[in-house]
């Protein structure tokens, strides 16, 4: 009872502040999630707009109750201060005292989705919120390394497909980097261990938010897991990033429909004109930037393995059993 009055103040108290939605705040969903565990919900719920378009066979998902890690800083998330969202891309603290303005979809993923908390041995820990797992003091005292992915899309002509980030982006807008990188999400279909399913339905979802490429276009059995990577990189100094970086490669010709909201160019490079780009980097010319992540890639694996992509030996380069730390 005590917990059903809390939700139904919470949701009062976010119509209050005019939040869009109160009864997906961080308060309201973790309590309904206590109240009715293993609830399937739409995961369109958790991501963009464009995911909702996909077919309900794909969005169903059933989300694990709350708590249901023993980690401490699971069961502490009620007791944490997390931001709330506010009409016109305002983000206010939790408690109250600072405020910033965010592109209004970013700020939808930044609070709403809920990145999958690791230790550095991949072992999952907890949740928390995009928002907290990229605040530079979080990042500090190593509470927010977070899984993610980096997807490499070649063509059939093996030409890598790459994105520059949007200037919304919260970190490292307008920086040139690999095909698309993103995080899976603490929910059922993205938490799936075996063949590291999770991971590749994550892929797939973000495919279609950020470049508009269909799910038939990029079947998640298509995604080669080739390793993973430890890395942390500052943005600016708020944000930044702690993430174990699962590597994919995928060789289809696709269609392509970018999200201006997430991708502000896109390109598709030879091993030459990447070669170019990178040099660009390294001199700053024309202003080119590369994500730290792709750096990381570009730098230790990626011309080898794109020559096993061209001679069609790519799963001879699989390693998931190492975790690469770069720091």
């Amino acid at each position: 009872m005590a917990a059903s009055r809390l939700l139904q103040s919470s949701i009062a108290a976010g119509s209050a502040t005019g939040v869009r939605n109160p009864a997906r705040s961080g308060t309201a969903m973790a309590l309904g999630l206590l109240l009715r565990p293993n609830t399937p919900l739409s995961c369109a719920a958790f991501s963009s707009s464009r995911f909702s378009r996909l077919p309900s066979t794909s969005r169903a998902c059933s989300i694990r109750p709350f708590g249901c890690f023993s980690s401490s800083r699971s069961s502490s998330l009620l007791a944490r201060p997390r931001p709330s969202r506010q009409p016109g891309g305002v983000v206010v603290a939790a408690m109250g005292t600072v405020t910033e303005v965010m592109d209004p979809l970013q700020q939808r993923l930044m609070l709403e989705d809920e990145c999958i908390l690791v230790d550095e041995n991949d072992n999952v820990i907890g949740h928390d919120s995009k928002y907290n797992c990229h605040l530079m003091e979080k990042i500090e005292t190593g509470t927010a390394l977070h899984r993610a992915f980096s997807i490499f899309l070649f063509n059939t002509k093996h030409e890598l497909l790459l994105q520059r980030r949007s200037a919304t982006k919260v970190t490292f807008p307008l920086v040139w980097t690999n095909t698309c990188c993103s995080h899976p999400l603490f929910r059922g279909s993205e938490l799936i261990e075996d063949d590291y399913l999770g991971i590749r339905n994550a892929a797939q979802r973000k495919l279609y938010d950020e470049l508009g490429i269909v799910a038939e276009d990029a079947p998640v059995d298509q995604f080669l897991c080739l390793g993973r990577i430890l890395y942390k990189a500052p943005s600016n100094g708020k944000w930044g990033e702690h993430e174990l970086d699962y590597l994919l490669f995928i060789v289809r010709d696709v269609t392509l429909h970018p999200n201006p909201e997430e991708v502000a160019d896109v390109l598709y490079v030879n091993k030459g004109k990447l070669k170019e780009l990178v040099g660009k980097a390294d001199s700053g010319e024309d202003g080119v930037k590369l994500s730290p992540w792709f750096r990381h890639v570009v730098d230790n694996f990626l011309f080898d393995w794109w020559s096993k992509v061209e001679n069609g030996t790519l799963t001879d380069a699989a390693d998931m059993k190492t975790i690469h730390k770069m720091y």
